[in-house]
């Protein structure tokens, strides 16, 4: 895939669209909803970057790894991750965290726990960078 020339703080929602489209995924609806969740902060946008849906506000935060096939893999790789406290984020890495969706029922019993992470993650970014 080519690299996006758009800015870095431009919506791509298309190219996403587009990215979604063309994925062959076990768990592809459950990505989708993933999806929408995080989308459902509107100060957050999206872009295809490493070859996969990434999310940020001011600076990146969040990305799906497609490449893992039994779980939906979601790399939060900004360092304010490591601020926020929930038994959704896994991992003890300095400057990051993982979450993981194992089918439909458990994307919707973390739904609230993720919408709350992303929302307290955008409330740390607005304050640090504003």
């Amino acid at each position: 895939m080519a690299k996006s020339k758009a800015k870095k703080d431009e919506n791509q929602t298309a190219a996403v669209n587009d990215f979604m489209e063309k994925l062959q995924h076990p768990l592809k609806a459950e990505i989708e909803a993933v999806r929408e969740i995080i989308k459902s902060n509107t100060k957050i946008n999206e872009r295809v970057k490493w070859n996969a849906p990434s999310f940020f506000y001011i600076d990146d935060i969040v990305t799906f790894n497609p490449r893992a096939q039994k779980h939906v893999h979601l790399v939060f790789h900004h360092p304010e991750i490591v601020n926020i406290k929930s038994d959704l984020l896994e991992g003890n890495y300095k400057d990051r965290r993982m979450a993981y969706f194992q089918n439909m029922d458990d994307v919707n019993d973390k739904k609230n726990e993720l919408q709350n992470i992303m929302n307290e993650l955008v409330d740390y970014l607005h304050i640090r960078y504003n």
